[in-house]
């Protein structure tokens, strides 16, 4: 199974912006499909975001379409989520997963590799 380490996090204003970075070891990254999943304080954890192992696919929580962006770069065995218009509902730690699939991956128990997290907090 790949290995991933989750970065970026950290405290921002509403209305600004973040990127987090996950960045794979330890297997082929670019056969996996990826995701984005973030669980808030007594809530359960939820997809916010994925893609196909090509990137021509992707997926988004209706919570975060049209500011938030998921993307990947194979050379780098990274995955990407460009998050824009920050919502203080938007605090969450934010976990990466890896998935053996060459389809857009909805569902957690799916994905067999996941990260530690990174802490994402919006002030208002």
């Amino acid at each position: 199974q790949v290995q991933l380490v989750e970065s970026g996090g950290g405290l921002v204003q509403a209305g600004g912006s973040l990127r987090l970075s996950c960045t794979a070891s330890g297997g082929a990254f670019s056969t996996y499909a990826m995701g984005w999943f973030r669980q808030a304080p007594g809530k359960e954890r939820e997809l916010i975001g994925a893609i196909t192992k090509s990137g021509g696919s992707t997926y988004y929580a209706d919570s975060v379409k049209d500011r938030f962006t998921i993307s990947r770069d194979d050379a780098k065995n990274t995955v990407y989520l460009q998050m824009n218009s920050l919502k203080p509902e938007d605090t969450a730690v934010y976990y990466c997963a890896a998935a053996r699939s060459p389809r857009v991956v909805t569902i957690d128990r799916n994905y067999g590799s996941w990260g530690q997290g990174t802490q994402v907090t919006v002030s208002s």
